[in-house]
């Protein structure tokens, strides 16, 4: 895993009374324990994988408790866990990370939610969407509007985050619906504390199991089923759901001097929203607002009498809601002309249409807001010093452009040092030059950062393991074969079964280059079935060449990933071989960061025991290197650089490592797989060397310096 959560697992079983210190995603994790769950499951992705990883530490402690947890294969497994609760009064939670998962869950939660639920069922997403992202910029509100889940978004500290899990619960079995609970990344990672419960054990349980199975037609997505099924959501589950939204205040309503103003807002946007009020002198350190706030911590489905009843009487409301479409907007626009309140809304006129509401972008559109409503208790000088206010604090940003005196070059992600993937792309960039253009269907993980420069390779990105499949429509129109490229995790998760057994069985002739890395490592290195090393109760690793082989593949070689020359020589064959069918090349090379994370301990051990211990690196003469530098066109890697010559004769820079190589050797394979290249050397750094070792180098250096020496007199230079 990225980090040991052994510290935080003690905080897990903190009774009632005590106070839990902590992150946002860890109090999530002692709210499900508070709330009686029976079962937990979910795929590991960023912001929430940290609610996997404390779970799989936390084995002992769910065990204790009867309560049953799986990170699944993927976020359709994860999500058709929730079945149990469908038949059954258990409680049960999901996770992964918001749209992506939830596109990949999509048909398991449509056949929930047409079905129902008897026990709490909650789906807890990582809303990655803006600043932080690191996928296709979409809202989990549209799924939930459309298969009818409702959605909480809860205000960003602990204690209401943690209500939010609990009530969540409460609301589906209210409604006997599935409840999704978004957490924006700050969300996730924000820190506070809460007073906590005791831990529930379950009724229903791995300790206390069901006396028998449950069998009900009526909850089988079957015609005429799904017909009442569908008169159920709006009739009687929609109206459940919103009666216990206002009975338990749900959402709230916080009052202000400036009364005849208001804004509207998710509880995930209150910080952000308190933070530009206060920066304009409309609230102060503790929250307390000058305009009155009513905040939806449910944010689907809305309470239209608690919006008419904040609404009527002011002279203006403005809706916060980041992205496009404006779904809450354009829903309490609808409300409150049929409630008859003719408040004028503002939203989007003032804010921007899409991206995410920062506190830059908050202020602005506030400042716009109420120089529109002009409300009664802010005189006109105040108004004109909340522009000036705003105008001073967005100024800084160009402010800060003119004093660079040019802008501030993107920063767009990349390969960690010594990454198993950047030689794969180093050959694939090697075989372009031999063989041509190559269509390259490029695939999500850390591989996408392969389209970036240097390499630049990979013409389409569509879902996790599915670069194989993605090949499918391409390929019989290309005049060469294409390559594919798939992660290990992607090929567990669905490219197995869409990629690699749909090429087999119709009979694609292509190339599939499959990263065996070991691990999740864009989520933080969860473990895999093929991972190299597994949990104790997990103790079987699958082989990816043996499934490949089960499923009819019969061209697979695997290749260690820092092996360039052979790389490229393997990637000519596939490409080149008359023998048709998938080709496969398994690139092995284990994830940098956790191998450096599995050894420093090992290192640092043997360090204190004062025992034996060689570091490799790698370097450049600054005075072979011709300065050609193909080993930085062809790696990218950021401990490979230029420095300025130290030759006065020579004017161009010379290339060189820095201090973070870790000694993969990738700089020096490049050189030579491209063009022979002796600047490169290889160095062992001993410590703790033993009497003879340090023997011998004392006469290395004695001979080395003698020879040196001699060199630079007069008579060796003339001889």
């Amino acid at each position: 895993m990225e980090r040991s959560f052994a510290a935080e697992i003690k905080s897990l079983s903190l009774g009632a009374g005590e106070v839990f210190h902590g992150e946002g995603i860890l109090a999530v994790t002692k709210a499900l324990l508070q709330s009686g769950v029976s079962y937990i499951g979910g795929y590991q992705g960023a912001p929430v994988s940290h609610l996997i990883d404390v779970l799989g530490d936390a084995k002992g402690l769910l065990d204790g408790l009867g309560i049953y947890f799986e990170a699944g294969a993927s976020e359709a497994g994860a999500a058709a866990m929730l079945a149990a609760s469908m038949n059954y009064p258990v409680r049960g939670a999901v996770t992964w990370k918001s749209t992506v998962g939830t596109n990949v869950a999509s048909d398991a939660l449509s056949n929930l939610a047409s079905a129902g639920v008897k026990g709490g069922a909650l789906i807890i997403l990582g809303e990655d969407y803006g600043e932080g992202s690191s996928i296709i910029q979409e809202r989990t509100h549209a799924f939930a509007m459309k298969s009818q889940l409702w959605l909480m978004d809860p205000r960003p500290n602990l204690s209401s985050i943690v209500a939010a899990v609990e009530k969540s619960f409460e609301l589906s079995e209210a409604s006997d619906t599935p409840v999704m609970l978004q957490l924006r990344i700050r969300a996730c990672h924000v820190h506070g504390s809460f007073t906590c419960k005791d831990n529930r054990a379950p009724a229903i349980s791995t300790r206390q199991m069901l006396e028998k199975s449950h069998f009900d037609l009526a909850r089988i997505n079957l015609p005429p089923a799904i017909y009442e099924h569908e008169r159920q959501k709006v009739q009687q589950r929609w109206p459940a759901a919103v009666n216990f939204i206002r009975r338990e205040g749900l959402n709230e309503t916080f009052a202000g001097d400036l009364a005849d103003v208001g804004l509207i807002l998710p509880g995930g946007l209150y910080n952000g929203t308190l933070r530009a009020l206060q920066q304009l002198g409309l609230a102060d350190a503790y929250g307390e607002s000058r305009v009155p706030l009513h905040v939806l911590n449910v944010v689907y489905p809305l309470v239209p009498d608690q919006i008419a009843d904040f609404c009527t009487d002011k002279k203006a409301v403005l809706v916060v809601e980041e992205g496009q479409p404006n779904y809450t907007e354009d829903a309490i626009q609808a409300l409150l002309r049929r409630a008859g309140v003719d408040t004028p809304l503002h939203g989007k006129d003032v804010l921007p249409m899409a991206g995410e509401y920062t506190g830059e972008v908050l202020l602005r559109g506030l400042s716009r807001f109420f120089e529109l409503a002009r409300p009664a208790g802010l005189a006109a000088d105040t108004l004109q010093a909340l522009h000036a206010e705003q105008t001073t604090l967005t100024g800084l940003k160009q402010t800060g452009i003119e004093a660079l005196g040019e802008p501030v070059p993107p920063r767009p992600p990349g390969f960690c040092i010594g990454c198993p993937e950047r030689p794969v792309f180093s050959a694939i960039k090697l075989t372009q030059q031999q063989l041509g253009p190559i269509h390259v269907s490029a695939d999500i993980g850390c591989h996408t950062f392969g389209t970036l420069a240097p390499f630049h390779i990979g013409s389409t990105v569509l879902g996790y393991g599915l670069g194989l499949a993605s090949s499918a429509g391409v390929g019989p129109l290309m005049p060469n074969r294409t390559v594919s490229i798939m992660g290990d995790g992607g090929f567990w998760h669905n490219g197995f079964t869409s990629g690699v057994v749909n090429a087999v069985y119709n009979g694609h002739d292509s190339v599939l280059v499959i990263l065996k890395n070991g691990y999740t490592s864009a989520t933080g290195t969860q473990n895999i079935p093929s991972s190299p090393t597994q949990p104790v109760s997990k103790e079987t690793t699958l082989d990816i060449a043996a499934a490949l082989k089960g499923v009819g593949v019969q061209w697979v070689k695997t290749v260690p990933s820092y092996q360039v020359s052979d790389m490229v020589k393997t990637l000519k064959d596939a490409m080149t071989t008359g023998e048709p069918g998938l080709k496969v090349i398994i690139a092995d090379g284990e994830c940098q960061l956790e191998r450096q994370r599995r050894i420093k301990p090992l290192v640092a051990a043997k360090m204190k025991r004062k025992e034996r211990v060689v570091r490799t690196r790698f370097g450049i003469d600054d005075d072979v290197c011709t300065g050609d530098h193909s080993c930085i066109r062809l790696s990218g890697c950021p401990s490979l650089t230029i420095k300025p010559n130290p030759s006065a004769l020579r004017t161009d820079p010379v290339a060189t490592v820095n201090q973070g190589c870790v000694g993969c050797g990738l700089c020096g394979e490049n050189a030579h797989a491209a063009v022979l290249c002796p600047s490169f050397y290889k160095a062992e750094i001993v410590q703790n060397a033993g009497a003879a070792e340090r023997f011998l180098h004392r006469v290395r250096s004695r001979v080395i310096g003698w020879m040196a020496g001699s060199a630079r007199t007069p008579e060796a230079a003339l001889a």
